[in-house]
């Protein structure tokens, strides 16, 4: 009698026990590029960017962090929640898939309450993310889990389908994210008091005078950094397409009196009902961003 051959009919290499958390990986790296898409359009569809470039299109630039980002979250929540279903009872009945999900939403909300306890990340803000990011793969696992693991193509699916699903749903989100209008403001509208960060305050008289306490200011020829501190006075008008300093938004034209600070440019912002005063100093991409807003 001859030595008859292991595994399935036909040749065919049997699942492995890692390949559910290889499958994964994959996915969880394939939807990274949407759920980043989804964040992003949540936070910015029609809100103002502040002068910062369309730092979305950044995605597209670090494909070799998609594989590490995937076998993290796999690693974190979608193998884990696996292992919990696969240890349940045999009294609690239900579709594999289906326990596996709720132990991944489980996870995923365990993660954003420790986020919470650390950082002091807002639950509101974290959990809906934090908990949603594991129903994909989790859904897409139960379809491969069985079948005969292939690791190219899976990963190479992954890469096409997020690619795909990103261009596809990135276009028309970033024409609805970009229905941004600020408010045109008067002169008079303009004048009053202004509030920042680490007390900062700009008080704006109709008269075309300011007083500045703590305000970021550009610095001067003679002085280090992006911008300065100051306090004291200055003048002020209302531009409206500044041809000179290169914008077509409104804003204030600050000219601190003094040797503190140079002229700085203070575009409107905000809405309406809620206005905002702001500056980028330094980098266009990465610069330290300050805003005012109204008593």
């Amino acid at each position: 009698m001859g030595r008859g051959k292991t595994g399935k009919p036909g040749g065919r290499r049997p699942v492995r026990p890692n390949d559910d958390w290889n499958r994964a990986a994959a996915l969880c790296a394939g939807q990274l590029p949407l759920v980043w898409l989804a964040w992003w359009f949540a936070l910015q569809a029609g809100t103002d960017d502040y002068g910062y470039g369309d730092a979305y299109l950044g995605i597209c630039c670090v494909p070799v962090l998609l594989p590490l980002a995937g076998l993290v979250h796999a690693t974190l929540q979608i193998t884990p929640a696996a292992a919990l279903a696969g240890l349940r009872p045999a009294a609690l009945r239900g579709p594999e898939w289906a326990w596996h999900l709720a132990f991944s939403v489980l996870i995923g909300a365990g993660w954003s309450v420790l986020g919470r306890v650390l950082w002091g990340w807002p639950l509101g803000d974290t959990l809906p993310w934090f908990a949603g990011a594991g129903v994909l793969p989790v859904l897409a696992l139960d379809r491969l889990r069985g079948r005969p693991w292939r690791g190219r193509r899976v990963w190479l699916g992954s890469a096409v389908g997020g690619f795909v699903l990103f261009v596809g749903c990135g276009i028309p989100a970033a024409a609805l994210a970009d229905r941004y209008e600020p408010p045109r403001l008067s002169a008079g509208q303009l004048a009053g008091d202004w509030h920042g960060a680490h007390g900062s305050v700009l008080r704006l008289s109709p008269t075309g005078r300011a007083e500045l306490t703590r305000l970021p200011t550009r610095g001067g020829e003679d002085e280090e950094g992006d911008f300065s501190l100051c306090d004291g006075t200055a003048t002020w008008t209302l531009e409206r397409d500044n041809e000179f300093l290169d914008t077509d938004r409104d804003g204030v034209l600050l000219r601190p009196a003094g040797a503190c600070g140079g002229e700085t440019y203070w575009t409107v912002g905000g809405t309406e009902r809620d206005p905002e005063l702001f500056v980028l100093f330094g980098d266009p991409d990465a610069g330290d961003l300050r805003i005012l807003t109204r008593d």
